[in-house]
């Protein structure tokens, strides 16, 4: 695929857990961890913006295009 999901990254970057994230998020930590590991086909808008809200980051800071 080419979408590349750098989660992992932003969350060292913050120091936040996984855990952590999907409980302010409002999501499972097993939807959380299929998204970081490039298996999710789809992202919800809503969630996309909570995690950008929650790491205060830009959607381009967690997704690339290769």
């Amino acid at each position: 695929m080419a979408i590349v999901i750098n989660l992992d990254m932003m969350l060292v970057k913050r120091k936040i857990k996984s855990n952590e994230l999907a409980q302010r998020v409002g999501i499972t930590e097993q939807n959380l961890s299929i998204l970081k590991t490039g298996k999710a086909k789809a992202i919800r808008f809503t969630t996309l913006d909570a995690i950008c809200k929650e790491l205060d980051c830009q959607p381009g800071d967690i997704l690339e295009y290769q």
